[in-house]
């Protein structure tokens, strides 16, 4: 069965960096899109970053210029690289990819940004 599971949140001060991890399993992973989304506390969830099998990528204004997804199809593997992180980047972090007209999550990995 697909299963996507994430990994590199954890407490970090304002204006460090993470990177995040997400390894898949269950499809082929080359062949499809994968996505970032984020959900802070009392708020939906909302989407982050996306890169197709091209290794075309899309961006929340938000993020922009701060935030770098990427793939490695070797490693059935999405990444998203966060830097000069604020206080409201302060969410669960979900993986998640769209196979075969259903929508698959992790179960996310929680990043706190806080002095």
């Amino acid at each position: 069965q697909v299963q996507l599971v994430e990994s590199g949140g954890g407490l970090v001060q304002p204006g460090g960096s993470l990177r995040l991890s997400c390894v898949v399993s269950g499809f082929i992973f080359r062949l499809y899109t994968m996505g970032w989304y984020r959900q802070a506390p009392g708020k939906q969830r909302d989407l982050v970053a996306t890169i197709t099998r091209g290794g075309s990528t899309n961006y929340a204004d938000s993020v922009k210029g701060r935030f770098t997804i990427s793939r490695d199809n070797a490693k059935n593997a999405v990444y998203l690289q966060m830097n000069s992180l604020k206080p409201e980047d302060t969410a669960v972090y979900y993986c998640n990819a769209f196979v075969g007209g259903m929508s698959y999550w992790g179960n996310g990995t929680l990043v706190t940004v806080s002095s």
